[in-house]
């Protein structure tokens, strides 16, 4: 349920910058604009619109400006004639100047003859030309949409308005009110236009009543629409702050804010805790809404050491689900098992001296012959142990007994690694499963399996429970499984220590690699992440060249920020021959603040590739 994070550094070189404080310092916030400008004026092209998102570029024409302004921001529809209310404030584009950002973008119907025509003809009525548009407006003059909406049947009164083509501009007419409507009531209750637009498309003239009856269905049916905009909106709304509806959202908002954390459940207690110092209402209505969400099976309660942990359905199906599909696939024959291991182990053994120009040793020589006798089996080993040259080895175990074996891992990174140590092609998972970008579902599943005698994934300690479960079920049955990776390197971002806790089980074949080979065994990398793992302090002390790892002390940030971005431009250059701009990643655990990237970024570009007359620059 709980878990730590521990990172592990995967370079050649690895330096700490610490610096020594008395008192927690908190990067100040960057001021709000408090004084945005507000401009109006007709819309005299509109020079792109996204239906979409409602994203809008618009050239306006502004009493008191010799040219057109460009205007960005977002509406539902714009046309030639209409009148724009943006409010925002000017910025200048590296390629095409000084722009209008407008954070709201009000389109209102014209109000000229002239602009009336524009509007009619722009092709928001259908069947209504210019011609027809000006037919129109000499007849109603500014009454027209009057006309069109109160009493249609006066259209007919224009030569060329049939009875067919009233009910063509009277439905355009319509659909175009409504949109403005509902663009209207929603942001008038403090929802952005782009958010508004996305609402709009999905509900349609619905919309107002939909919002107004049920506004916390909004975080079912919109995709990244965050639970406090939908809260601060069904307030407004006149909900009451202990309504069930509120309750039971709050509930597995902050529910799905856990197992961002890493959590599959949690402790029922605790969650009502936390849901009702979130929401600010009685834990009894926290705890009927908890019941009432386990009724619906939205929700699942279960006892986890002996407590009561309540699990959003999804991951509790996941759990439960990969684990039965790794039953099923121990059942079943291993694709090896009528192999002559021995004589195979002694060609996989040959192949490995003359490729990698030394001998398996007899551990990696057991764990090698492991993957031929066990279905699901996990080799796990600190950095330096040896796990790629196992992974290789596996690889012509199953190419000498003439089986087939797909390679995955769940980073690009880390499957280009796979690739270069076993000249096999590796996949991202994703990839390998083939997932749809706008469904996120997967092409292989238990209906759709993957076709192979093994899958082999490394960096499995980057799996979390959503997608080791869509992974282990499209595994065929007469396939094995090996999962390789460091329990103890940085977990998955996702849900769940899936590696962790299949070792803890102790109910599938685990191969742990303790010995440090060679190299490896010279870094001091490798031995602080090896103290860190025994809960020990690593030696800070030793220095020169001949070190990998370095322990830098600062007695304030601006010393910090010196020393990084020192040792970046020079130490490492000159003592270690990198080059600072190709071999060299600093990492920060921020963005913001005067350590974090958005400072330091600068800083390094500023020494390593500073600003010149003769040389390009984006902004």
């Amino acid at each position: 349920m709980t878990r730590k994070k521990w990172m592990k550094a995967d370079l050649p070189c690895l330096c700490f910058v610490q610096v020594r404080r008395d008192r927690v310092y908190y990067p100040a916030m960057e001021p709000a604009n408090s004084n945005p400008e507000t401009l109006s004026g007709r819309i005299e092209r509109v020079v792109f619109h996204n239906p979409e998102n409602g994203f809008v570029i618009l050239k306006l024409k502004i009493a008191g400006e010799r040219q057109h302004v460009t205007v960005q921001g977002h509406a539902a529809s714009a046309s030639i004639g209409e009148c724009a209310v943006a409010t925002g404030e000017w910025a200048t584009h590296a390629k095409y100047g000084r722009q209008f950002q407008a954070a709201t973008l009000e389109i209102n119907p014209p109000s000229s003859r002239q602009d009336l025509v524009e509007y009619l003809a722009s092709g928001q009525f259908k069947g209504v030309g210019p011609q027809l548009a000006k037919k129109l407006v000499q007849a109603f003059g500014n009454q027209v949409f009057e006309v069109i909406e109160k009493h249609p049947s006066r259209l007919r009164n224009v030569s060329g308005v049939g009875p067919a083509l009233q009910k063509q501009i009277t439905a355009s007419w319509r659909q175009h009110r409504a949109a403005h409507e509902v663009m209207s009531f929603l942001q008038q209750h403090g929802l952005g236009t782009a958010l508004a637009i996305r609402i709009h498309k999905f509900y349609g003239d619905a919309a107002i009543n939909q919002v107004s009856q049920h506004p916390y269905q909004l975080i079912e049916d919109i995709p990244r629409i965050g639970f406090e905009v939908v809260d601060q909106l069904a307030l407004k709304l006149g909900t009451a702050i202990d309504s069930p509806e509120r309750a039971r959202a709050g509930v597995e908002y902050s529910l799905k804010r856990l197992t961002a954390q890493g959590h599959c459940a949690f402790p029922e207690n605790d969650l009502v805790d936390k849901a009702a110092r979130l929401l600010s209402i009685d834990k009894q209505v926290i705890q009927a809404a908890i019941n009432q969400q386990v009724t619906a099976m939205r929700l699942v309660r279960d006892r986890l050491e002996d407590e009561d942990c309540i699990y959003p359905a999804a991951l509790y199906e996941a759990e439960t689900q990969l684990v039965d599909h790794i039953r099923r696939l121990e059942a079943a024959d291993h694709p090896l098992a009528h192999m002559p291991l021995n004589q195979a182990m002694t060609r996989v053994a040959r192949e490995i001296r003359k490729q990698l120009g030394f001998d398996l040793s007899a551990a990696q020589r057991d764990t090698v012959a492991e993957a031929a006798k066990s279905k699901v089996l996990i080799i796990t080993g600190g950095p330096g142990t040896g796990k790629t040259t196992i992974i290789a080895g596996i690889v012509k175990l199953f190419a000498a007994g003439k089986r087939t074996c797909l390679l995955c891992a769940p980073t690009g990174r880390a499957a280009k690694r796979m690739t270069e140590a076993t000249g096999r092609q590796a996949k991202t998972i994703h990839r390998l499963l083939g997932v749809d970008p706008e469904t996120y579902e997967f092409d292989h599943d238990a209906d759709n399996p993957l076709d192979t005698d093994l899958v082999l994934v490394d960096e499995a300690s980057m799996l979390d429970l959503p997608l080791a479960y869509a992974l282990v079920q499209a595994i065929p049955s007469n396939a094995a499984l090996i999962l390789v990776g460091d329990a103890d390197q940085l977990p998955s971002i996702g849900p769940g220590v899936v590696l962790r806790d299949l070792i803890a089980s102790k109910a599938i074949t685990t191969a742990k690699l303790t010995q440090v080979y060679r190299q490896a065994a010279r870094s001091r990398i490798i031995e602080a992440a090896g103290r860190v793992n025994k809960g020990q302090i690593p030696d800070l002390q030793q220095t020169g060249s001949s070190t990998d790892f370095y322990f830098c002390e600062t007695q304030s940030v601006q010393q910090a920020q010196k020393v990084v971005v020192e040792i970046v431009s020079n130490s490492l250059s000159q003592h270690r021959n990198f080059n600072p701009l190709k071999d060299i990643q600093v990492l920060t655990p921020m963005n913001k603040g005067d350590l974090g990237t958005r400072s330091l970024n600068p800083m390094l570009q500023d020494r390593l590739n500073p600003a010149a007359s003769h040389k390009p620059e984006i902004r």
